[in-house]
């Protein structure tokens, strides 16, 4: 488990990273650390509002490659809506990174958790918030084995956190979409159909890596121990795909289960 240390040292140097980079105009937080109300479990949330003339891709690009070279980072995976594109890693100890960048234009708040760093918001009125989608349970998550996997540990994380913070339903929740990400990514594996319809064709052998997986009561043992079951079951179907960095993913989620 990360220490505060070791998350201010990463938000640091993402803001070095921001400060020698020109294409950087602004650059705020975001969540739960943004108005103080973050714990020891919060991870890192930075935004950035890029020039309008660059590519937010190059961007992402050179700071990936900069905070895999220097930090041992590991992209888990990819988001974007609206303007934004978000980028989330997993760097040692199982710290989070969330990292998003906005064109200059439309960078302004999209929540109250947004505390600006430098720069200026946009000027203008915000966009409009996009129409709910029927039945979004989880982010919707493409049918690649990468972003299947790095969802689910995102989801692990996140079920951790609550856990200790209490919010046991909110955690239920989140161990259930960690199993069901690794149920999906054994379907993907075997070619069968993914979100759940082709789980009971799994082999019982895929399908017993999951039987403890299942929340028992809503206590922090049983919520633990539903959840070091369900990432066990990710890792292991990371693992089975070949997924590039399965193997440190697992070192590092190693006090989640």
């Amino acid at each position: 488990m990360f220490t505060v240390e070791q998350r201010d040292v990463l938000r640091k140097r993402v803001l070095s990273l921001a400060e020698e980079d020109e294409r950087v105009v602004a650059g705020a937080a975001v969540g739960s650390l943004a108005v103080d109300s973050g714990d020891r479990f919060s991870d890192v949330d930075l935004t950035f509002g890029i020039a309008d003339h660059v590519k937010i891709a190059d961007v992402l690009d050179d700071w990936t490659r900069t905070l895999i070279d220097e930090l041992d980072a590991v992209r888990l995976a990819d988001l974007k809506r609206g303007p934004t594109t978000y980028r989330v890693f997993l760097l040692p100890d199982a710290l989070q990174l969330d990292l998003s960048m906005t064109p200059a234009a439309r960078f302004r708040p999209a929540g109250p958790r947004f505390r600006l760093l430098f720069g200026e918001t946009a000027a203008g009125e915000p966009d409009p918030p996009a129409p709910p989608v029927a039945g979004a349970l989880f982010i919707s998550t493409p049918a690649v084995a990468g972003d299947i996997f790095g969802w689910g540990v995102i989801y692990a994380l996140h079920a951790r956190a609550c856990i200790e913070r209490g919010r046991v339903w909110q955690a239920e929740h989140y161990v259930g979409a960690v199993r069901d990400h690794a149920l999906s990514l054994a379907c993907l594996r075997q070619g069968l159909p993914m979100q759940a319809r082709g789980y009971d064709d799994l082999p019982a052998e895929t399908l017993a890596r999951s039987e403890d997986t299942h929340v028992g009561a809503l206590e922090p043992g049983a919520l633990r121990a539903a959840l070091a079951a369900s990432v066990l079951a990710l890792m292991r179907e990371g693992e089975e795909t070949r997924l590039r960095h399965a193997h440190l993913v697992a070192e590092r989620l190693g006090d989640v289960r």
